[in-house]
């Protein structure tokens, strides 16, 4: 009976949307003013909508969701929710664990064998929590020379996952996010349930609660009605906007197409679950704890946080031209949701405003900023080699693991790293054996005991350690 009556419910609820869009209720028209500028038929913008109380009490489209056709955003506009994504993939594996099909500490390589045999073992819990020490796709891929533009499906993520070599750090002792830890996910639950992981989410997530527009998109090239397009401000002061072109199907990790009705439909199931037994709803809550015990904010998909005094849990999302938020509030009952296809957008910055205006009476009064100046002590001095010294590093640095070659070579002074797709890039000398350079981050370079260079390895954002071993 539950399972029936909660979408009707949710049709029920969402007509209350007419009314803030009608300007009637005083918060909601303080909502309308702060997305006023994105409001016109020539900019991009966002759908958002807030629910209290389990009732949606704003739900209202902002600027364009297609700049070409002139098509608005409304509430049942479809964008892609980027990172916020996480959650659905975690209480997916969840429902498998529910079923008596995996083991929230099961070794990952239970299902997937084909990942390295790193020397010890990644667990479930440890990809949910993102303390696997698994790389992340997006950096790795960079230095093989991808561009974010570039068609990158499930099948090349999973391929990159399966000739990783090494790991960040010891499973378990530390936190680093990780998009691939949550492909692996959907991969397990799709070995594990025996579908794929969209037709997994359909039957046993969207479909019983009524997501009818939702759905995790793994072919890029399938048409999706009321689709947002995704922008960026044009370069170099350029008026206007230009198109970001989004071709990745990473499942697990990102792709989840829906909307902020669908959304407030998930949200609900949170405060009166339709779907999932009380074992998943403590796994989506339950935070990671690390070896040493110290226990971190991230838990299922979503974070455990405070704003001005009231608990909260959050994600947000970022992708071609997409910037997602979802907050929940659960002593307040209450939650907003803000998805945007600009990608100068702020949706968490939105989204504390709004809630600001909805739950000023609840929330402790701002922290008043305090000017912390202190010394830092002189600069360190810069390090700047000569010409004949930076002819040491020249050479041909191979990574077998990306399947990707760097050719370092020093002209006018300059060392330079050349790619075949991404061009040239300058290695900005930092201090002896030390440079920093973009795609690649800070690069190390490591010697053998006669003083002979014998690799690199690059760090950058959440890759450490990614080794160039030089060929020649």
């Amino acid at each position: 009976m539950r399972l029936l009556m909660a979408p009707l419910v949710l049709t029920l609820l969402l007509p209350l949307s007419a009314v803030a869009q009608d300007g009637a209720d005083s918060l909601s028209a303080e909502v309308d003013r702060l997305f006023e500028a994105w409001h016109r038929p020539d900019t991009p913008g966002a759908a958002v909508l807030v629910l209290k109380d389990g009732a949606v009490v704003h739900s209202r489209g902002y600027g364009m969701a297609n700049l070409e056709q002139g098509a608005p955003i409304r509430p049942s506009s479809v964008f892609d929710i980027a990172s916020v994504s996480k959650q659905f993939a975690a209480f997916a594996l969840a429902l498998l664990e529910s079923d008596g099909l995996v083991g929230w500490d099961d070794p990952v390589h239970q299902y997937i064998p084909e990942l390295a045999d790193f020397g010890r073992p990644v667990t479930l819990r440890q990809l949910v929590h993102h303390t696997s020490g698994i790389r992340d796709w997006p950096g790795t891929l960079a230095m093989a020379g991808w561009d974010y533009q570039d068609v990158m499906s499930f099948e090349q993520i999973l391929r990159m996952a399966f000739q990783q070599e090494e790991l960040n750090f010891d499973p378990g002792t530390e936190y680093t996010y990780s998009n691939t830890g949550y492909n692996l996910i959907a991969e397990v639950v799709s070995r594990v349930s025996g579908q794929s992981f969209r037709d997994f989410t359909d039957e046993r997530i969207f479909g019983p609660l009524g997501m009818t527009r939702t759905h995790f998109h793994d072919d890029h090239t399938r048409l999706v009605a009321d689709r947002a397009d995704s922008y960026r401000l044009a370069p170099g002061g350029e008026p206007g906007y230009r198109n970001v072109v989004n071709s990745l199907t990473a499942m697990g990790s990102s792709s989840l197409f829906s909307t902020v009705e669908d959304l407030a439909r998930w949200i609900l199931n949170f405060e009166e679950p339709v779907v999932g037994d009380a074992l998943v709803f403590d796994r989506m809550h339950e935070r990671g704890i690390l070896s040493d015990g110290d226990t971190i904010a991230y838990a299922g998909g979503q974070s455990l946080g405070s704003f001005r005094g009231s608990t909260r849990w959050t994600h947000t999302g970022s992708w071609a031209g997409y910037r997602t938020a979802l907050f929940r509030h659960p002593d307040e009952r209450f939650a907003v949701v803000v998805l945007a296809n600009r990608a100068d957008a702020n949706p968490a910055g939105l989204a504390n405003r709004i809630t600001e205006i909805y739950l000023a009476d609840a929330l402790d009064p701002p922290m008043v900023a305090q000017d912390n100046q202190r010394g830092g002590g002189d600069p360190p001095e810069p390090w700047t080699p000569s010409a004949e010294t930076l002819v040491e590093y020249e050479g041909v640095f191979r990574s077998p693991e990306i399947e990707s070659t760097y050719h370092l070579v020093v002209d006018e002074g300059r060392l330079l790293a050349h790619h075949f797709r991404t061009g040239t890039r300058l290695l900005r000398p930092v201090a002896p054996d030390r440079f920093q350079a973009p795609t690649l981050g800070e690069v190390i370079f490591v010697r053998d005991a006669e003083g002979g260079i014998t690799h690199f390895t690059a760090n950058q954002g959440r890759i450490r350690g990614f080794r160039f071993e030089r060929i020649l």
